[in-house]
């Protein structure tokens, strides 16, 4: 830890055990190397307005949001990728030509999370935060981020091919795509925070478990992989720590910082 300037962390299967709270030994520990200088940050896949119920009480120097698409330090913007209102409808359009007009889609703006759900995603997650109903037939919003629930993956390779200007990757627990801009990735938004803070990869101590996470870890000086994660995300970090229900971050900070 001598050389960690950042501590950056995915937010679900990571900084979040499986009930959606951040464990108060988990807390403690990283209260303790803030009061060493060290910044923390969250860098999720997760809109704005859906992760600040999460975090009243870690409070992150650096919020990463959207799958990198709107970066905040200190409550400050200091980068932000959208995709026009044109181009959302094109996304969207693209979407329903090849998987369906029926197929789920969620979208997230700088104000709200919108979603044609089927069941109020509250029904079964009551810690999801306020999705807006929209059947997206006349949205007319740009936005940060888009999901699409894909099902069959060759219709997921043929939505790619089309939507070639966007960065697309799956969630590694179902079936669901995150499109974002080409230059809205969390390992882009790692340089953006490098630049606004005055610091280097190699003095950020990243943590995740998804597909998404890859490259934020192998950028990073440190890349930590849970003890849950997907296995691909495994082979590619520095070092493998116990899950997210298992107060991994906690037994590896406590075990580093003091």
């Amino acid at each position: 830890m001598e050389n960690c300037r950042l501590l950056l962390f995915d937010l679900d299967g990571t900084l979040l055990c499986s009930d959606k709270t951040i464990s108060k030994r988990t807390l403690k520990a990283l209260q303790e190397c803030r009061k060493k200088g060290i910044l923390t940050g969250v860098s999720t896949s997760r809109g704005e307005q859906n992760v600040l119920s999460f975090l009243d009480e870690l409070k992150p120097d650096i919020l990463i949001t959207s799958g990198g698409a709107l970066v905040k330090y200190n409550g400050r913007c200091i980068y932000k990728a959208m995709f026009s209102k044109e181009e959302t409808r094109n996304v969207i359009q693209a979407a329903r030509d090849i998987c369906g007009a029926g197929c789920e889609i969620t979208a997230d703006t700088l104000d709200a999370h919108y979603w044609n759900y089927k069941t109020d995603p509250k029904e079964y997650d009551k810690s999801w935060g306020d999705s807006v109903y929209t059947d997206f037939n006349s949205f007319d919003k740009s936005s940060l981020k888009i999901c699409i629930e894909i099902f069959d993956d060759s219709q997921a390779e043929q939505l790619k091919a089309i939507l070639k200007d966007c960065d697309c990757i799956r969630f590694s627990d179902g079936y669901w795509y995150k499109f974002t801009k080409k230059t809205a990735t969390k390992e882009k938004a790692v340089l953006e925070v490098c630049a606004a803070c005055g610091i280097t990869p190699e003095e950020i101590t990243a943590f995740g478990d998804d597909y998404a996470d890859t490259g934020m870890l192998e950028l990073c000086g440190k890349g930590i992989a849970m003890g849950n994660a997907a296995d691909e995300v495994k082979e590619k970090a520095d070092l493998v720590i116990g899950s997210n229900d298992e107060d991994g971050i906690a037994v590896y900070l406590e075990e580093q910082a003091w």
